[in-house]
């Protein structure tokens, strides 16, 4: 065998035993008689010591370096009492070191190994398998493993079926750009990559398999973010005869059940907050607000309706809003600051950012539009948004949307500044009653909210007939500090609805059959009630572990560009497997 024990199983029970070790030198350290290495593997550390009396063994310790990788035969025995490490799970013994084997030598890393460098993060992504030995991210490939484990036992013991979907599957655009893929068996024509199962699995409620889910791959061929990446994974579910209710409640029960197992360090806030879709932007401007902390918005339209200042009388003309937000203590803040707030406004679209600062002592009020407004407006926007002495009023006037977005990256920004979001606090919340449709201005046309299979509440089908901006979507997204991290809904099981709802996004009879005739015609074999919802797990697993982006939960993440650095993806290719697949590039 090439080892009897991992580098994280030894302890006091085992002194006196000779055992074998395989592993990388995490550490040397050489004090001439005896020398100390720290043989890792992805269990954990084991300290070896090497005696000139077992002169082999010291030799070869006195070659080895960083990263080696080494077979270790030795004797445990306990540390002394001044030289046990508490830290460690290991910490109570060590190996004294009988023979050795070098199983292969190495390069000097181009990154630290043994702790974190803060090396540029291109340079971790060009040499992941070197950055992934690292304890960071096996801690958090663990826990994500863990996470995934707690899903499928959980849902196993729910009575649900895990069931694969294609990979290779029909082009039916959902929003986001699909990634083709030609056939070569069938010149001029293209699988695609899943951007989800979703049809598949509405087709597995029709087939009669009524509680399904997947750990899913999917692909987007999107712009990225911190969040996002071109292919990701998310827990897919589907389940026939419920309501929105029963799903909820189904979650509800597996995160909570998964967070007090896996992170039970975590305060966890149950049961989970509900907010409409309009509550949410009216109190926080974002559908997927961060509630660990307060900082809502407050409506000042109705104090300004016959103000002077024509800035803000010309939004409120225009269909526009008035809203503020209060920065607690953050009176004192300089010119420099403030512009930086303005130009953080400006991210979400605002033209500008209207302020006033109440000063600690309770003097007199500066701000940047006080002089233009009429006797006792400015006090009655004081009062109205709770300020205190010492803090800082923030004003955006603007359409709803755009003052939405606003004061959100405003809110986000103080909650960091002011240390608001407590890490280790999981607070999630529903946000339910999303409307069905939004208007495309550039198009001329409604699109769907989430996607064309939602169903819209029932007292509002009538709706799409009379007044679709009004339709609210039997739809439902999970979030968890700031983040949507799983969205869904109840779909459309009736071919008559889901025929309406094509006509309304503007879908023709023709495009419909062609991309979704599979679907309408399964609608009329018996298609059961159903609905689901999908958590992405990169995301998930990023909160949980208290990450920054979802690269660092993911084994092979790419870049922000979409590139593999390691692999140099995307490559190009030789020209006859172009040939092959009758593709010819201009």
């Amino acid at each position: 065998m090439f080892r009897s024990h991992t580098c994280g199983e030894l302890r006091l029970d085992h002194v006196g035993q000779e055992v074998t070790l395989a592993g990388w030198v995490h550490r040397r350290r050489d004090h001439g008689e005896l020398i100390f290495l720290d043989l890792r593997d992805r269990y954990g550390l084991t300290q070896v010591v090497f005696d000139r009396v077992h002169a082999a063994a010291h030799q070869a310790a006195e070659e080895a370096r960083s990263e080696y990788v080494l077979q270790v035969r030795g004797r445990v025995r306990a540390r002394p009492a001044e030289a046990v490490n508490p830290h460690l799970a290991t910490g109570g013994v060590e190996l004294e070191a009988l023979s050795v084997q070098l199983l292969n030598p190495a390069r000097t890393p181009p990154l630290y190994i043994a702790q974190e460098g803060g090396e540029e993060e291109s340079l971790r992504l060009k040499y992941r398998y070197l950055d992934l030995r690292r304890e960071r991210m096996q801690r958090n490939l663990i826990l994500r493993h863990r996470v995934i484990k707690f899903m499928r036992d959980f849902l196993d013991r729910e009575g649900f079926l895990e069931i694969e979907t294609p990979i290779l599957i029909k082009s039916t655009p959902e929003g986001a750009r699909d990634y083709l893929v030609p056939s070569r068996l069938h010149p001029g024509k293209f699988y695609a990559l899943p951007q989800s199962p979703q049809q598949l699995k509405q087709l597995l409620m029709v087939a009669g398999y009524d509680r399904y889910f997947q750990i899913a791959r999917c692909f987007r061929d999107e712009d990225q973010r911190s969040d996002r990446q071109p292919e990701f994974t998310q827990l897919d579910m589907e389940l026939s005869f419920v309501e929105q209710e029963d799903v909820l409640t189904l979650l509800e029960r597996l995160f909570t059940e998964l967070c007090q197992s896996i992170t039970p360090h975590k305060r966890l806030s149950t049961p989970f907050r509900r907010l409409t879709y309009a509550e949410a932007m009216e109190r926080y401007g974002s559908d997927k607000p961060d509630l660990r902390y307060d900082l809502e918005l407050v409506d000042l339209s109705d104090l300004l309706t016959e103000t002077p200042f024509q800035l803000f009388r010309n939004a409120l003309s225009a269909g526009g809003k008035i809203k503020g937000l209060r920065a607690p203590g953050c009176a004192g803040y300089s010119r420099k600051q403030l512009d930086e707030l303005v130009e953080i406004s400006r991210s979400g679209g605002a033209s500008g950012m209207a302020w006033a600062s109440l000063p600690a002592d309770g003097g007199d009020i500066r701000s940047s539009f006080g002089k233009n407004l009429a006797p006792g407006e400015l006090a009655a926007i004081v009062a109205r948004m709770g300020g205190q002495p010492g803090d800082l009023l923030l004003l955006i006037a603007d359409q709803p949307a755009i003052v939405a977005a606003g004061l959100d990256r405003l809110r986000r920004e103080f909650a960091t500044r002011l240390g608001l979001a407590d890490p280790d606090e999981l607070s999630f919340a529903w946000i339910v009653d999303f409307p069905m449709f939004d208007w495309n201005k550039d198009e001329g046309r409604w699109d769907a909210m989430h996607h064309p299979f939602t169903s819209p509440l029932d007292e509002d089908l009538h709706l799409l007939e009379s007044d679709p901006g009004r339709a609210r979507a039997k739809a439902y997204d999970l979030v968890l500090n700031g983040y949507e991290v799983g969205g869904g809904s109840i779909r459309i099981y009736r071919r008559d609805v889901q025929q309406k709802v094509f006509d309304l996004l503007g879908i023709s009879r023709e495009t419909a059959q062609m991309q979704f005739g599979h679907m309408l015609e399964a609608f009329e074999y018996g298609a059961p009630p159903h609905g689901g919802i999908a958590p992405g797990i990169d995301r998930i697993v990023m909160l949980l572990a208290n990450e920054a982006t979802i690269r660092e939960v993911m084994a092979f993440p790419k870049t922000q560009q979409a590139v593999d650095l390691m692999t140099s993806a995307p490559s190009s290719v030789d020209e006859r497997q172009l040939k092959d697949l009758h593709i010819r590039l201009r």
